[in-house]
């Protein structure tokens, strides 16, 4: 079992997951963060440290459809391992629905 990182993220990309992971198992994108789920240990710390509840166990119906571009892009983009500064219009996103078809962006964020 391991957890995804959900469009909901997108545009929000807080961080604060990335500070309780004890594995650094999160790669960052433009706009958002992913999980490796080779790199998971499932251990559920970042679930509840996400404001916009973009983190959920691939049990969730709602995974299936994010498994794929967790796997897809922990394999392209830089790992991160400490919290870096979120966009200052984060939290105006956290609500928003249906983010990925208008603004999923695939390139590699700046790591660290």
């Amino acid at each position: 079992m391991t957890y995804v990182v959900t469009e909901a993220c997108i545009k929000c990309k807080h961080m604060d997951c990335i500070e309780v992971c004890p594995v650094d198992c999160f790669y960052e994108g433009v706009n958002m963060l992913v999980i490796h789920p080779d790199e998971c240990i499932d251990c559920g710390v970042c679930e509840p440290e996400c404001p916009p509840k973009a983190i959920v166990p691939d049990s969730d119906a709602q995974a299936e459809k994010w498994l794929g571009l967790n796997t897809e892009y922990a394999k392209k983009w830089p790992n991160i391992t400490r919290k870096g500064t979120p966009p200052p219009d984060a939290a105006e996103w956290n609500e928003v629905k249906d983010k990925f078809s208008q603004y999923f962006d695939p390139n590699p964020g700046k790591g660290e």
